[in-house]
């Protein structure tokens, strides 16, 4: 249980309730990583669009994002985040020691080069944005990104930094 007050799923009126009942057409329940939120209405909203721009993108796949979420939060020693993008990651047919190894060595992505050059890139921004140069960038438009989907990416892996000092501060429990 967090250590944040939360709304429960019977208590959850107005927007709360709104999102409540999204989110269990979608995953049959609401998830902590998610209830966490529930404290801002405001937040909840906010971070239950951020997440569905992403489910649906055009180019950052649900795969690539996983990896990012999942390599950021190893940085970040964030075990909720870790192991629930592991476990996404596994339903899609990824093996426990192919995803080990990438965590030892991002290098070692099972991701096709052009996603895997935005994994990278993006874990360089996480990790030392300070050295990011126009090269990097350049190499990414050269493998058919463009700055916008730099961007998103991007803030997908920063946001995910925030992410975890929540869910490590306010102590959610794993209901994976």
């Amino acid at each position: 249980m967090t250590i944040l007050k939360t709304v429960n799923e019977q208590d959850a009126q107005g927007k709360v309730a709104e999102i409540y009942e999204q989110m269990k057409g979608i995953f049959g329940g609401v998830p902590n990583a998610l209830k966490v939120f529930s404290a801002s209405p405001f937040l909840l909203e906010q971070q239950w669009k951020n997440l569905g721009y992403y489910f649906h993108h055009q180019s950052i796949d649900n795969e690539l994002t996983a990896y990012i979420r999942m390599l950021v939060s190893v940085s970040h020693t964030c075990k909720y985040c870790i192991d629930m993008n592991m476990g996404l990651l596994m339903q899609g047919g990824a093996k426990l020691e192919d995803l080990q190894s990438t965590m030892e060595n991002p290098e070692n992505a099972k991701l096709d080069e052009k996603r895997k050059a935005m994994l990278l890139f993006v874990l360089k921004v996480v990790h030392n944005s300070k050295h990011v140069e126009a090269e990097d960038l350049e190499k990414l438009r050269n493998l058919g990104w463009n700055d916008g989907e730099i961007l998103e990416a991007t803030y997908h892996g920063t946001s995910q930094i925030g992410v975890d000092a929540i869910f490590n501060a306010f102590k959610i429990d794993k209901d994976y």
